[in-house]
């Protein structure tokens, strides 16, 4: 599609389109290393968990109560049975439960072998030894059976997952205390431009702060992540073209921001097509249309725009999911749904719009949306605000307050 806004005459490159050519040119890394689970917490699991023994081990009683044998019971009357003994969470009753007897239990203790059933200690009246059970007692209730959870053998995590904490839990669950995951990421970033200030520095005229470098520190603080900010390198060719091929040698990605749109373009893409093989692509996306994607000897390279809502946009859309690929962890994508829209919001046709917004939800369950004001690539402060896109498709014209549209919210996505 022709974005509207532009001069161009050439289409745009579809975001689905730039993210199917990133795909299929990424390679997951291969090497692994071995972890205990207090290490491996976020890291992509490289093998296959699977688990040892049966999860319950044991029959074991769902809840504080008295086990006894179903046929014990005298259909439709009340009964009473002799308490012989107890059986605590980890010291299990040692005698052997006979006809008209049953043993006190308690939630997660093992089932004595003759014992089908747990009734509720609610649901009993106790008179010394004697235990009365009412006349609706039902057998075959309450109790864990032998691998209830998972059977000895059963995958208990595949493959490719990023462990959770409930992940290990489980892993550990099975007596497991160890697993194989992928190594960590090398990834630098860093920034370009002549106009940027480093953060402790006196500004002068004509510059500014650079704030991408810290938001993408931030974007890539991950377990299975080991991150270098490289600074901030002025455009100068010889010092641009020395730290591309140093960090090439070093990492497996290299994520820089500036000097990826029209006017900067020719100087940055002369350097790299010197270092490798670099895309330098125009998406049709907003904001961050500019993006450069290539190769320089064995690193991805990614080019972002300098706008820093435009970095967090093509981070978040075409940076990350790229990443997660190259880390072997199993694809996920943004949880997106609809809402109603209370703000009228402008858009001309030709590009796929990430308008900042801002969800509520009324007493009923729906889901509304509202914008989160100035929608420039350099603002931040409308981003900040935020806790959602609201992703309007390359063909919409505007939206009225009333409208349907599509919302992702932020940090959740679905396998």
């Amino acid at each position: 599609m022709i974005d509207a806004c532009s001069q161009e005459s050439k289409p745009l490159l579809s975001i689905e389109d730039a993210l199917g050519k990133i795909k299929a040119s990424i390679c997951s890394i291969s090497d692994t290393e071995k972890l205990t689970l207090n290490d491996a917490l976020g890291r992509v699991l490289a093998e296959s968990v699977h688990s040892p023994l049966n999860i319950p081990h044991d029959r074991n009683a769902a809840m504080d109560g008295y086990a006894f044998a179903g046929g014990d019971i005298v259909c439709g009357h009340a009964f009473t049975l002799s308490v012989v003994g107890t059986s605590w969470a980890g010291h299990p009753f040692q005698g052997q439960l006979h006809s008209g007897e049953c043993v006190r239990i308690f939630t997660g203790a093992v089932v004595p072998a003759c014992a089908d059933s747990v009734i509720m200690q609610e649901h009993v009246q106790v008179h010394g030894r004697n235990i009365h059970f009412p006349a609706d007692t039902r057998a075959l209730q309450n109790i864990r059976g032998i691998g209830e959870d998972v059977k000895q053998g059963d995958c208990l995590v595949a493959q490719a997952k990023k462990l959770t904490a409930v992940d290990l839990g489980l892993i550990a669950s099975a007596g497991i205390d160890q697993v194989t995951v992928k190594r960590r990421l090398k990834i630098a970033h860093f920034s370009t431009g002549d106009e940027l200030t480093a953060l402790g520095l006196q500004l002068e005229p004509g510059k500014i702060y650079d704030s991408n470098r810290t938001m993408l520190s931030g974007f890539l603080a991950d377990p299975g992540h080991n991150v270098v900010d490289l600074g901030i390198i002025p455009d100068h060719k010889q010092l641009l073209e020395d730290s591309f091929m140093e960090a090439s040698k070093n990492y497996d990605a290299v994520i820089t921001t500036g000097g990826a749109s029209v006017g900067d373009a020719d100087y940055i893409k002369e350097i790299l097509q010197n270092c490798g093989e670099v895309n330098f692509w125009k998406i049709a996306i907003k904001p961050g249309k500019p993006l450069a994607f290539g190769k320089i000897g064995d690193c991805y390279f990614f080019g972002l725009p300098g706008n820093p809502v435009a970095v967090v946009v093509t981070f978040q859309q075409i940076v990350a999911p790229a990443l997660q690929q190259l880390s072997g962890a199993v694809f996920t994508k943004p949880l997106r749904f609809t809402a109603t829209c209370t703000s009228t919001l402008k858009k001309s046709p030709g590009r796929q719009d990430y308008q900042r917004g801002i969800l509520s939800q009324d007493e009923r369950g729906e889901f509304f949306v509202a914008s989160a004001g100035q929608q420039g690539s350099h603002l931040l402060s409308s981003m900040s605000q935020s806790d959602c896109y609201i992703v309007l498709p390359e063909e919409c014209k505007g939206i009225q307050a009333g409208d349907k549209v599509i919302v992702e919210p932020f940090s959740l996505r679905i396998e």
